[in-house]
């Protein structure tokens, strides 16, 4: 079994899933709000994906993590290195729960993620896969350096388009010079 380390940014802990978790997960998955991530969907439907998520650190030695909000403690989504089955390379997903969203945590939090795929995990590039219509996410992506690469087909989701983040070394120096890193 993979432990799944704990990691920080200035507002956020990025964590393993735990049981408490479940409800702020399956009220997300049950809402509108989910529709691009594979929802709305019922709570025994939310149990398995919840399981799926953690199930990655087991099977591949990676998977996304909680987003926790340290001034709250609160659940906020999710974010990390993510490679199910059908995709179509590793990607760096992220998954922000409404009244987390417009405050910088999708921006924090997948910054950091992509830095512990390129310094921890090694990988050597990375993608982020979304719904053409997620206006929200494309902009993540572009804030963050990534460049449309094109358009790809992910079952059940559809039609995706695939931005290519900054390689290691490129994405690397652009957070020293934010002082971010």
């Amino acid at each position: 079994m993979t432990a799944v380390p704990t990691l920080e940014t200035e507002h956020l802990v990025l964590r393993g899933l735990c049981q408490d978790d479940f409800e702020a997960f399956a009220e997300f998955y049950g809402s509108e709000a989910s529709g691009f991530v594979g929802g709305p969907i019922d709570h025994p439907l939310a149990w398995r994906k919840l399981a799926g998520y953690a199930g990655g650190w087991v099977l591949r030695g990676f998977g996304q993590f909680a987003v926790e909000e340290k001034a709250s403690g609160k659940f906020a989504g999710l974010v990390g290195p993510w490679f199910p089955e059908g995709w179509p390379e590793p990607e760096i997903a992220w998954t922000v729960f409404p009244e987390f969203q417009s405050r910088g945590i999708a921006l924090e939090a997948a910054r950091r993620a992509l830095q512990f795929a390129y310094e921890f995990l090694g990988w050597k590039t990375a993608v982020s896969c979304m719904d053409p219509a997620n206006k929200p996410s494309i902009a993540l992506a572009k804030r963050m350096g990534a460049t449309l690469e094109g358009e790809t087909e992910i079952k059940p989701y559809g039609r995706a388009l695939l931005y290519r983040h900054m390689v290691p070394a490129q994405f690397l120096q652009q957070l020293k010079r934010e002082g971010v890193a």
